[in-house]
């Protein structure tokens, strides 16, 4: 109890999670949720082939506040990520 207010813990329970690589994510939006698509770039040589080839495994359908508190969670990390191991390069730039 902090100030006369009872304080509520988060169990995380982790038995059911599974575990997904992707190297490729999209997103798309409405007015009342953001889908986050993941996927895997199966590309092996891009110069040859004419189509790349992502294979997509999991779809998040998030709420518009949820996503905006997953982008500030992320920026967040991914700062502290460049100020530990230098600046990520995206896109060739």
């Amino acid at each position: 109890m902090v100030d006369g207010v009872r304080q509520s813990a988060v169990l995380w329970d982790d038995r059911n999670m599974v575990t997904h690589f992707a190297n490729v994510v999209n997103i798309q939006s409405t007015l009342e949720q953001v889908d986050l698509f993941f996927g895997t770039n199966k590309t092996w040589n891009i110069g040859n082939e004419r189509q790349v080839h992502v294979e997509l495994t999991d779809r998040v359908i998030l709420s518009p506040h949820a996503a905006k508190r997953l982008s500030v969670a992320l920026a967040g990390v991914l700062k502290e990520y460049e100020s530990r191991h230098g600046a990520l390069k995206i896109d060739g730039r």
